[in-house]
């Protein structure tokens, strides 16, 4: 009886793992990995349009409510890097389950917060969670997709990562109107839920290897520190005058002290939390600091353009979605073609016209008034998507084409780091400069009319009082001086894209066809 026992516990013990995905199972497993990399990816500019909404609700100022979108950026950057050793060290599935539902969790915290602190601690939780469910979503695809199927999960990995930036404003836009802007974090707290209990019911007795694994404490905490200062220093600048403050110069002294021992500890680690050495391959460092650049100004004007379509056109959150979220029509169309392209042309040449493509738009927006129609601003947006397919699709293809097939991992977790850092900054400096034009602008056009008291004049004669007279006047002059800041914007980003398409050509042409699935 007792040998019996044993044998069954040993049996149970050493039962063997469940054998590959088939059929409806794998097509629900797909679908379950892929989920959580989109509401990742969509979490990045779900709040984009509902800043107002949400300054207005906590009491706080626009400027300050975009630490909503930089908090989750920047937390995600940092963790993007840990990743391989969390993989390592505790498994690929494990990891990624366990960030899957506590995504789920802190969309919940987020849903709740009753304070700008509270939400944006909750942000920069989810963040955290949330960088390691990205590529994970992606080796986890790769993995149990048969070696025949690859490139289905490639491509499925590739369209929610595209998908879902594009998808955000439209449905935080919807949200926020029809619901309240709490809901633009609890819905998708419900759709993690489910997803994550999916994919750990469906990948349970999957493989999941694990080995012992080390990781960089002193860079990971340097890296924590100078990200952190330098980004708070960027955020909070603006409020306080600069460097006029003491607390932005120290600021500045942490994040550059902390730069410079993160570059020498970096460069001499034996294991680096970031491996700086692949910066030794031109190609990877022109592709990785264009892509940077580009994606800096590209998010930089999808938080702008919502900001200013309903702080100062009348725009509800719904239609600014509507006129951001308008890219993706001819993104999705394009996205098949520009990945047949990358492997006919020069891709260097693909990612030069995309920029450049990008930056002719930004021009084009330069034209705007504020008697634009929805239509005559959306024709623009409509034709970005393709534009932005091809910076997108070639340029991570390029970088992981430049260095050693050893270095993938880190060089992807550095290309991402370096792309999510250039969006937080992009958003924080575009903001600044925005509120300092029309700052500027305002006094400029205050001091050149010359016939102010004539037109106070005039409308009092309308029927106004004079007060209603002067707060007319006021408003015009004020409306006039962010349209101009709008198009100051927009000449800026236009310069980053004409600077990002010639760094491209930094890089060496590859060699044969490259790899567009993000080299993890």
């Amino acid at each position: 009886m007792s040998t019996s026992v044993a044998m069954a516990g040993r049996a149970l013990t050493a039962r063997e793992p469940a054998g590959p995905l088939t059929g409806g199972k794998l097509l629900l497993a797909a679908l379950a990995i892929g989920l959580g990399n989109f509401l990742v990816v969509l979490d990045t500019s779900i709040a984009n349009v509902s800043v107002s909404t949400i300054s207005g609700a906590l009491g706080v100022s626009s400027t300050q409510g975009t630490w909503v979108i930089t908090s989750y950026a920047v937390a995600e950057a940092i963790t993007v890097p840990l990743t391989g050793w969390l993989a390592k060290r505790f498994g690929a599935q494990r990891v990624f389950i366990t960030c899957y539902l506590a995504f789920a969790a802190l969309s919940v915290f987020c849903g709740l917060a009753n304070s700008l602190g509270m939400l944006v601690l909750g942000r920069v939780l989810l963040g955290m969670v949330g960088g390691p469910i990205m590529p994970l979503s992606q080796l986890l695809l790769l993995r149990v997709f048969p070696p025949e199927k690859a490139t289905q999960g490639t491509v499925l990995w590739a369209m929610t990562s595209l998908v879902g930036p594009i998808a955000g404003p439209i449905l935080g836009g919807v949200i926020c109107d029809s619901m309240t802007w709490n809901d633009i974090f609890i819905l998708p707290a419900v759709v993690a839920l489910c997803g994550g209990m999916l994919a750990l019911w469906l990948l349970k007795g999957q493989p999941d290897p694990r080995e012992p694994a080390s990781i960089d404490k002193v860079g990971f905490a340097l890296l924590v520190v100078w990200v952190a200062a330098f980004q708070i220093m960027l955020d909070e600048g603006r409020n306080h005058d600069w460097f006029a403050a003491a607390e932005i110069r120290w600021l500045a002294v942490i994040a550059a002290i902390g730069f410079a021992a993160f570059l020498i500890w970096e460069s001499t680690e034996e294991n680096p939390v970031v491996d700086l050495k692949v910066f030794r391959h031109r190609g990877f460092a022109a592709a990785a600091v264009t892509f940077a650049v580009g994606f800096g100004a590209f998010f930089a004007g999808i938080v702008i353009i919502p900001l200013w379509l309903q702080q100062n056109m009348g725009y509800t959150a719904t239609w600014a979605g509507m006129a951001t979220g308008l890219m993706g029509v001819l993104a999705i169309v394009s996205s098949p073609i520009v990945g047949t392209a990358v492997n006919r042309f020069d891709p260097r040449l693909i990612v030069s016209i995309g920029l450049v493509g990008l930056g002719a738009i930004s021009v084009w927006r330069m034209g705007f008034n504020q008697d634009i129609t929805f239509w005559q601003m959306a024709w623009p947006t409509l034709l970005t998507g393709p534009f932005m397919v091809m910076l997108f699709i070639p340029v991570t293809g390029i970088a992981m084409a430049s260095v050693e097939p050893h270095e993938q991992a880190s060089a992807a977790g550095l290309s991402n780091f370096m792309r999510t850092m250039g969006g937080a900054i992009g958003t924080s400096l575009v903001q600044t400069s925005w509120a300092d034009s029309a700052r500027f602008n305002q006094s400029e056009l205050a001091g050149a009319m010359a016939n102010g008291q004539q037109a106070i004049d005039n409308f009092v004669s309308g029927g106004l009082s004079h007060d209603g007279a002067t707060s007319t006047l006021t408003s015009i002059v004020e409306g006039q001086s962010v349209m101009l800041a709008t198009l100051d914007v927009f000449a800026a980003v236009a310069l980053c894209f004409g600077v990002a398409a010639a760094l491209i050509w930094l890089a060496p042409r590859p060699k044969g066809p490259i790899d567009t699935s993000g080299g993890h």
